[in-house]
C-alpha cells in the first residue's frame, strides 16, 4: 500500500529534509519513527527538499509499506515516536500511481519578515527583523515582475545541479499588517518548480529594490540576462516556510 503523510515543522534544530552524514534531518526523524511503528524500513520520499533552519506547515511524503494500519490512523502511530518539533497532521492512501515530487503540480512557500527597529524574541524563530524602511507600492510591483516563466539562473546558489533553470511562477503576492509596533510582511510565492536558495534570494531582492537599493532594470536584467550582481542578498532559513504543495486533486 501507499501512504502519503502531511508533515509540519519547526526545521530550527535540523539540517533540513534530507538525510546526511553530518547532521539531524526531518527525514531521519521520520524514518526512525516509521521504523518503530512498522518493524521494519521504508524509504520516506517528501515533495522537495527544505534546507536548514528552514520550516514547513504542509510537506508531504509517501512510503510504501505492507501492513495492516489503516492510513487514517497512521498519523497518530508516528507522531507517538516523533519529536515536538515534528507532527505528522494527517495520513491517507495514495493512488499506487502517486510520487509525493513528480506528481506535484504546484508549490508555495512564504518568507516572512517584519519591520521592527527592534528585535523581538517571540518572532525571530520563524521571521527576519528588517530595520530599514521599504515601499510597500515598489514591494509589488516586484511581485509582478517575477510572476511567469523566466530563467531564473541569477537566483540559483552556486554549485546547484539541475537541468534548467526556467521556472514557472504563477503567483506573487505580498501581505501586511501592523502588531505591536511593527510591520509584519508575507511574500508568498507559488511556482511549479524552485531552484536551490531560489524563494530566500527573490525575497532578498524584492526587499532590497523596495528599500532603493536596486532598481527595475536591475531586476529585468537578472531574468533576462541571468545577471547575478543584479540581484539582492540570500536572505536567512528560518523566515521560510513550506506552505503547501497542490497535486490537482484532494490527497488528504
Amino acid at each position: 500500500m501507499k501512504y502519503a503523510l502531511l508533515i509540519a515543522y519547526d526545521g530550527t534544530c535540523y539540517g533540513g529534509w534530507q538525510i546526511q552524514q553530518n547532521a539531524v534531518t526531518v527525514q531521519e526523524k521520520i524514518t526512525c519513527a516509521l521504523e518503530r511503528v512498522l518493524g521494519f524500513s521504508v524509504n520516506v520520499t517528501a515533495s522537495g527538499r527544505t534546507d536548514s533552519g528552514v520550516h514547513a506547515a504542509a510537506q508531504v511524503c509517501h512510503f510504501d509499506a505492507d501492513c495492516s494500519i489503516p492510513p487514517e490512523r497512521m498519523a497518530d502511530a508516528v507522531n507517538v515516536y516523533l519529536p515536538d518539533d515534528i507532527r505528522v497532521l494527517q495520513s491517507a492512501g495514495a493512488p499506487e500511481s502517486f510520487d509525493a515530487v513528480k506528481s506535484a503540480k504546484k508549490k508555495t512557500y512564504c518568507y516572512r519578515v517584519y519591520l521592527s527597529k527592534r528585535g523581538n524574541p517571540l518572532k525571530d524563530r520563524y521571521a527576519v527583523n528588517v530595520k530599514f524602511e521599504i515601499d510597500f507600492k515598489k514591494l509589488n510591483r516586484a511581485a509582478k515582475i517575477f510572476e511567469g516563466e523566466h530563467d531564473f539562473k541569477a537566483y540559483c546558489a552556486s554549485g546547484s545541479q539541475v537541468k534548467t533553470t526556467v521556472r514557472k511562477i504563477y503567483s506573487v503576492s505580498v501581505k501586511t499588517e501592523e502588531f505591536r509596533g511593527s510591520r509584519d510582511v508575507e511574500i508568498y510565492v507559488t511556482g511549479n518548480g524552485f531552484l536551490y536558495n531560489m524563494v530566500r534570494t527573490l525575497a532578498g531582492t524584492m526587499l532590497d529594490f523596495a528599500a532603493g537599493r536596486l532598481t527595475e532594470t536591475d531586476l529585468i536584467n537578472s531574468l533576462e540576462k541571468g545577471d547575478r550582481s543584479s540581484v539582492g542578498k540570500t536572505m536567512p532559513p528560518q523566515g521560510l516556510t513550506l506552505e503547501s504543495v497542490d497535486y490537482g486533486f484532494k490527497l488528504f
